[in-house]
């Protein structure tokens, strides 16, 4: 199976996804969806603290947030995640909630919100590139 990649700086280079989610099979399910569609294995993360650790040593060219995680607002990491790393495509996602305003997407740096029931039928390959 191919992996997808991106182009930067006029190289092909493999897309580096961050998921973060506090639920481990929401995580297991989201990397095994991202591997059937090609992206590869992303880095995984339960916690905002997780994802900046992970963000220090590599940035992602995208991120999936949970922003009901349980012990941070998805929208304070989103926000510390788009200064760490302000490349990174940040694309909220949430079970519980049916939208996110778009002054919401800004005010956290995040570039799109996903509903967790409309991830396995997104295309997610024109989510990732914006």
């Amino acid at each position: 199976m191919a992996v997808r990649a991106a182009v930067v700086d006029g190289m092909c280079v493999t897309l580096r996804i961050l998921v973060v989610d506090d639920s481990a099979p929401v995580r297991d399910a989201l990397g095994r969806l991202l591997v059937i569609r090609g992206f590869g294995p992303p880095d995984t993360a339960a916690t905002g603290e997780q994802a900046r650790a992970t963000i220090s040593r590599r940035c992602p060219q995208v991120v999936l947030l949970d922003i009901n995680l349980a012990e941070e607002d998805g929208f304070a990491v989103a926000a510390s995640i788009a200064a760490m790393c302000p490349v990174a495509r940040i694309i909220l996602t949430s079970s519980d909630v049916d939208q996110v305003s778009p002054a919401d997407l800004r005010s956290c740096g995040a570039t799109a919100f996903l509903p967790k029931a409309d991830i396995a039928t997104t295309d997610l390959t024109r989510l990732f590139a914006g």
